[in-house]
């Protein structure tokens, strides 16, 4: 029978609660949110959907053996990590879920949106067991995938608290192609971002942002800073990076110049 122990924080204190609980002796950290952050979800900006459900069971041992015995039986050995912030280290505990429902995560969702989607993580003795050992909501880190056929070797997991602070490379979405003014003249769109990475509430972590060309015209480009996120979102990166733009013109154009 495992033995677990589950860890509650607040930003002043540290709760520990004896019972049975998947993840046990975490490495935690305690968490202080800024008191002016702005939590709730905003008009006009994509809304995180519901949560999907992925089953794991507990894995005792790790190593390349002990890996290819799991894929071979059906299952992707994976990590969840204890990162309250979502990026400051923390203990690591061993799991294995179904190679077939992360398979069709990744290739119904495409890759960058399942890496940046939060899931329930069920996890029992056995899949086909009734007890629950531990319900936690996670995120998904890194999904390594077989070079030639796509299968998932394995799956990196953090936990996604309401607290947490988790960097996320979020997708972007490109809308207005068809009336941006620069293209309907020729131009071409140079794509030079399709995710951007910011630090965001957990609770507030986009499904994409959308990313509007409608007014471009030749020559014109869009910075990270740009982009319409939640104000509780922090960017990573410099503002002044670009995004996209719309280049060059018609080949016609330049050959009766």
């Amino acid at each position: 029978m495992y033995r677990f122990q589950r860890l509650t924080l607040t930003t002043k204190t540290l709760h520990r609660h004896h019972n049975h609980c998947f993840f046990s002796q975490a490495a935690a950290a305690i968490i202080e949110e800024p008191p002016s952050i702005q939590t709730t979800l905003l008009d006009g900006l994509p809304e995180p959907g519901p949560l999907e459900t992925i089953f794991a069971i507990p894995r005792s041992d790790s190593g390349k053996n002990v890996s290819a015995k799991e894929r071979k039986a059906g299952r992707v050995p994976s990590i969840v990590f204890e990162q309250e912030d979502g990026h400051h280290g923390g203990n690591k505990r061993l799991i294995s879920v179904k190679k077939n429902r992360i398979r069709n995560l990744v290739n119904e969702l495409g890759r960058p949106f399942f890496l940046s989607k939060l899931f329930e993580l069920d996890v029992r003795p056995q899949f086909e067991s009734d007890e629950v050992i531990e319900k936690v909501r996670v995120l998904p880190k890194a999904v390594h995938l077989h070079a030639g056929t796509d299968e998932p070797l394995n799956v990196t997991f953090i936990r996604a608290p309401s607290h947490a602070l988790l960097k996320v490379d979020i997708p972007l979405v490109f809308r207005g192609e068809d009336i941006s003014p620069g293209l309907r003249k020729g131009a071409y769109l140079n794509t030079i971002k399709r995710t951007v990475k910011f630090v965001c509430p957990a609770d507030l972590i986009p499904p994409f942002i959308d990313v509007d060309l409608s007014e471009l015209d030749v020559g014109q480009k869009l910075l990270m800073g740009d982009l319409k996120v939640h104000p509780a979102l922090k960017l990573v990166q410099s503002k002044e990076l670009p995004v996209v733009k719309i280049s060059g013109g018609r080949a016609s154009d330049k050959k009766s110049k």
